[in-house]
């Protein structure tokens, strides 16, 4: 358990708090003196004298405004609206304190986490709570019946809108926070000293800019109690090293099984510890796993195309698999972004007549349609991405800590204001949580493959038209894919929302399974079947019909986890059983352990020049790996752009 900041006032030696409390308020002039300097300095090299509005919040509240002031009646309306609200609950509360119980007028929402503490029982606290939802709930509805807002504004003012009420929330504040109150009078406020040093120490952490600490990182090494399923790195490229784990059955599935990632994040996700690990679960079903663990890019790979990702990724893995198992054919796992590579991957194979490379594939919460692209919509369109490029373009990168606060958004109560509250205002350290450590692991985005992506997919949204995009000179064309197709998606993914998911799933001509999870882009996947955490229920329906609500209505409804069901999927593509494989007992040697050093390479850990895989035995496989590419782009195999 990791040792609170908070300390009983009344149990301190006379004199000892005082020094205590010195010694806390000279370590924060100090920190103080040096952020502010450094916050200036990076904000001056960030924007110069450009307007930092990237995402254009300023303008699209403008718009609002205006829309609201045309209609003056609405806008009295809606005033009178919240007023009324108010009005009944203070006769509500009324009738709570004389002893009754009425009816809420508003409930918090479906895991709300923020008012659970017994003290906010206490019927003025109580009364604040409630009144700051009722004003919440008012806010957001009057918002929302604004007429006249283009899609992509009304998109902005409603996710922004929520993240200002989310910051007003009662919770964030010392003396609407009974918890927080409680605390700080026990301890005579050093619990607000701790805190503010605590945040002064994250500010200068990320060099001006709030990089909230949401765990204790020294809790966790990669390899001994997260990213612990055995395995070797057998190959690599300059972007991915690949990782063959050790089989845990004497038997195995003829055709192996390639994970792909996003490389937004770690891969690690689906190895946690071996009681959530997907990993580990696979290969106890008799499976050869293999996983892509992509490295971490910096300038040097600036120019990296989505081309590379491709020839370099999965393409040059299913190779890399060949020579390891002698199998030609695998099956496929595609995770978020890296679903979307998977199916462009499918895509190119279709193109060359080499469809039989893969025998079935699997796409876990990926998008592949973005008409529909759900809340990360909100920072993605024309303006903002000619915004990204000018800031991507001297470093030859997107910052990871970017990508991450971006994300850390889509659920600001939880990966926000909760360790606000907790670190600032109670002056606590946050406790080892493996998968906020994953969380924390952030990765960059090469400038040219990440605007080519954003451009191609979330603006043009060209990979589902029909020939939309080229890629390594082969034009895409997903319906003349006919591989065998699981799709798995989750009711409350933010991230891929799974009607849009589902509007990808009808973009290939193979059979199609669509099964629906639950929970959310995480939790919904990292779900097994046993235990605690096997606490969700999916959705099946044989029949993939035009609309995606249609489908649910009609579909049988499972309690449990849905690996059991893709368990049963996967078994009719594994083929015969053969004798299990260990890794190295092929034509690929091992390079070194699994995770490999590309996964332990952190950012918040690291020095931005020290180099993610050796020079020795990896980087010659890394060579060997180009020449193979660059061989095989010669005789016309891979065509390189």
């Amino acid at each position: 358990m990791t040792k609170q900041n908070t300390t009983d006032a009344s149990s301190t030696p006379a004199g000892s708090g005082n020094e205590e409390i010195a010694r806390v308020l000279s370590e924060i002039a100090m920190r103080s003196d040096h952020i502010v300097k450094t916050h200036f300095a990076e904000q001056a090299k960030k924007f110069g004298d450009e307007n930092p509005d990237e995402i254009g919040v300023g303008k699209a509240f403008t718009n609002l405004a205006t829309q609201m002031m045309s209609d003056p009646f609405k806008l009295a309306a809606a005033s009178m609206k919240m007023w009324q609200s108010q009005f009944e609950l203070w006769q509500a509360s009324m009738n709570k304190l004389a002893g009754n119980e009425p009816q809420p007028l508003v409930k918090p929402a479906k895991g709300e986490n923020r008012f659970r503490h017994e003290l906010w029982d206490n019927w003025l606290f109580d009364y604040i709570k409630d009144a700051y939802l009722v004003a919440a709930q008012d806010v957001q509805n009057t918002v929302a019946e604004v007429d006249g807002l283009d899609k992509q504004t009304a998109r902005k003012v409603k996710f922004f809108t929520k993240q200002y009420i989310d910051a007003l929330s009662p919770s964030n504040f010392v003396l609407t926070n009974p918890q927080v109150l409680k605390a700080t009078i026990d301890s005579g406020g050093k619990n607000l000293l701790d805190g503010l040093n605590n945040m002064l120490q994250d500010v200068d952490r990320g060099k001006g800019q709030l990089a909230i600490k949401m765990t204790d990182n020294k809790a966790f090494k990669m390899g001994e109690n997260v990213a612990t399923t055995p395995g070797k790195v057998v190959f690599q490229t300059e972007l991915m090293q690949l990782i063959q784990y050790t089989p845990s059955t004497p038997d195995v599935y003829k055709t192996p099984l390639l994970i792909v990632p996003p490389w937004i994040n770690k891969y690690y996700i689906l190895d946690l510890r071996r009681s959530n690990s997907f990993i580990k679960w696979a290969v106890d079903q008799g499976i050869t796993v293999f996983v892509i663990s992509w490295v971490n890019p910096d300038e040097r790979l600036a120019a990296k195309t989505f081309d590379d990702y491709m020839t370099e990724g999965p393409l040059a893995a299913l190779d890399a698999i060949e020579k390891a198992t002698g199998e030609k054919s695998a099956n496929l796992i595609g995770y978020c972004l890296g679903g979307t590579l998977t199916a462009a991957t499918l895509g190119w194979l279709a193109a060359k007549k080499k469809s039989k490379r893969v025998k079935s594939t699997t796409f876990f919460t990926a998008l592949i349609d973005f008409e529909e692209p759900g809340e990360l919509g909100v920072f993605v369109d024309k303006d903002v991405l000619a915004n990204l490029e000018k800031r991507m373009k001297e470093r030859g990168y997107l910052e990871g800590s970017e990508m991450a606060t971006t994300f850390n958004l889509l659920r600001a109560n939880d990966l926000i204001w909760s360790f606000v509250v907790n670190n600032y205002l109670l002056g606590k350290e946050p406790l080892p949580f493996d998968l906020l450590y994953w969380n924390s692991d952030a990765t960059r985005m090469p400038a040219r493959m990440h605007t080519y992506y954003l451009r191609n997919m979330y603006i043009d949204n060209k990979l589902r038209e029909p020939c939309g995009i080229s890629l390594a000179d082969e034009a895409i064309d997903l319906s003349k894919v006919e591989t065998p197709i699981y799709f798995i998606s989750t009711l409350e993914d933010h991230i891929a929302p799974w009607k849009s998911t589902y509007a990808g799933a009808k973009l290939f001509n193979g059979p199609v399974r669509f099964v629906l999870g639950g929970s959310g882009h995480i939790a919904g996947i990292v779900n097994p079947p046993a235990g605690e955490k096997s606490k969700y229920w999916y959705w099946t329906n044989p029949e993939i019909v035009d609309d995606a609500e249609e489908w649910l209505n009609s579909a049988e409804k499972h309690p449990g986890s849905w690996w059991s069901d893709w368990a049963e999927w996967i078994g009719k593509h594994g083929g015969d059983k053969v004798p299990a494989r260990k890794p190295g007992d092929g034509k690929l040697k091992v390079i070194e352990d699994a995770p490999g050093s590309a996964a332990k390479f952190r950012l918040d850990a690291q020095a931005d020049s020290e180099p993610q895989m050796k020079k020795s035995a990896p980087a010659k496989a890394a060579r060997t790996g180009k020449k193979a590419l660059d061989a095989k782009a010669k005789s016309g195999k891979i065509t390189k752009t």
